[in-house]
């Protein structure tokens, strides 16, 4: 026994010189070899790696623009031997594309590739009316701020900033045209009226408008009348809006006013009246005197208001009509009363004709309104030599009746009557007395002129 125990590791050392071993490199593993002459009856023993020999298994991680943090089964000094882990991960401002965590496997390589890229935004689009500019482009944390041209404003986000997904901050603002259009509107005015009327022309230019965004003004409306137009007396307000395209509003206003140089009110004389052109006392306004049936005017006839405002000449008066009765021919004598008195001839055979009586007592009691329609009577009375013809108190000569008889073809044998017209011509004969009624209605409907017209109905009639 002694002796066995003694040869027993002598052979042990044989077996193992003859079981040759070989390590290869990157395997990570023993591989053994036998001869045909040695027969091992015990298991081959485990795999083991050999961290001492190869700490440097696979290739040295550099990650640019990153940091790969390792954990190693033999320790920190070993981070890239076989089977350490390492996660990885990128600087500010960049994103890991690959896989996250990597671990050194037996054929030396890392199970995965992976590379940080510079976080970028997409470029933002450009802005109608408006631009941004930014402080790093599209890199993360790159801020843009937005600005609008002159007359727009922005609306929504002023800035925007690059975040790290990737995505810009906030949305896309918009340039609004929210500024009304400048408009400036001609200075007020006053203008005096033109001679002889009430009114005066004005004229002016358009205003000025400008808009302060695209330039673009879409319409300019005029409440009021138009340059050019004529004004009446007193202020108007002339007003102007104005609208771009983007129907932003704006308004101005001036006004106009008109003056009328007046004079005096002029009165009119006794016994007549004034007719006047245009308003009666502006400045050109023309103003005639006329005097009422049976009186004359003594003086001008027209005056005229001036600029000073002032009339020209003086007042005249209305004197009472001189009848003329010392004159050659009847043509004459009625040519005195041309335009200024009609006339109701009456022919009668003697003074105590019935009818003769009966008519001059009427128109005796419508005396005011035969004088209200300038009616004078004529008489012709009696037979030659002793023919009477009389207007009022004038006495009438035997050749002026004659021939008065002959122009009106007035008969001595009975009553009849003649009423003539302001111009002499023969208006309506009677054969019986007429009634001042009759008379009247005849010549208010058919023998009064616009002027006596109008007269008559501002001033009424007195007589009533």
């Amino acid at each position: 026994p002694s002796m066995a125990q003694g040869a027993a590791p002598v052979l042990l050392v044989v077996l193992a010189r003859l079981v040759s071993s070989t390590w290869h490199e990157g395997s990570g593993y023993y591989l053994e070899s036998h001869t045909n002459e040695v027969y091992a009856e015990e298991p081959p023993p485990e795999p083991a790696l050999d961290y001492r020999r190869v700490p440097q298994w696979c290739a040295t991680l550099n990650i640019h623009r990153g940091e790969a943090t390792c954990y190693s089964p033999r320790g920190s000094s070993y981070r890239s031997s076989l089977g350490t882990r390492c996660e990885l991960s990128c600087t500010r401002g960049y994103r890991l594309v690959g896989p996250s965590a990597v671990q050194c496997l037996p054929n030396r390589h890392w199970s995965g590739m992976a590379y940080c890229r510079q976080i970028r935004c997409h470029v933002l689009p450009a802005v109608l009316r408006g631009s941004y500019v930014c402080s790093a482009g599209v890199q993360m944390d790159s801020r843009c701020d937005y600005t609008c041209l002159p007359g727009y404003q922005l609306e929504g986000d002023r800035s925007r900033i690059c975040m790290e997904d990737g995505h810009w901050s906030g949305s896309e603002p918009i340039c609004v045209d929210m500024e009304p259009p400048k408009i400036r509107c001609p200075d007020s005015r006053e203008r005096i009226a033109e001679p002889g009327k009430l009114t005066a022309t004005v004229y002016w230019d358009p205003p000025r408008v400008r808009d302060s965004a695209d330039g673009v003004i879409k319409r300019v409306m005029l409440r009021g009348p138009e340059p050019g137009s004529e004004f009446s007396e007193g202020e108007h307000v002339i007003r102007y809006t104005a609208h771009d395209q983007a129907y932003n509003r704006a308004s101005c206003k001036f006004s106009i006013r008109v003056q009328v140089r007046r004079c005096p009110v002029l009165k009119a004389p006794q016994n007549g009246y004034i007719s006047c052109t245009s308003d009666g006392n502006n400045y050109g306004a023309t103003c005639e005197y006329l005097c009422d049936g049976g009186y004359e005017r003594q003086g001008t006839s027209l005056r005229v208001c001036q600029s000073t405002q002032q009339w020209t000449g003086s007042q005249p008066l209305c004197t009472p009509m001189q009848i003329n009765t010392d004159v050659n021919s009847a043509a004459s004598l009625l040519d005195q009363f041309h335009e200024k008195r009609r006339l109701l001839v009456i022919s009668a055979p003697d003074p105590s004709n019935r009818y003769y009586k009966m008519q001059i007592s009427m128109l005796q009691q419508a005396a005011c309104g035969l004088d209200l329609r300038h009616v004078t009577t004529v008489e012709l009375v009696g037979q030659p030599p002793h023919e009477v013809g009389r207007i009022r108190e004038h006495r009438l000569s035997l050749g002026i009746i004659e021939e008065l008889r002959r122009f009106l073809h007035l008969t001595r044998s009975h009553f009849n009557a003649v009423l003539l017209d302001k111009a002499g011509t023969d208006r309506e004969r009677y054969i019986s007395p007429v009634s001042p009624d009759e008379l009247f209605v005849f010549i208010d409907t058919y023998l009064l002129s616009e002027r006596e017209a109008a007269r008559r109905a501002q001033s009424g009639d007195p007589c009533e």
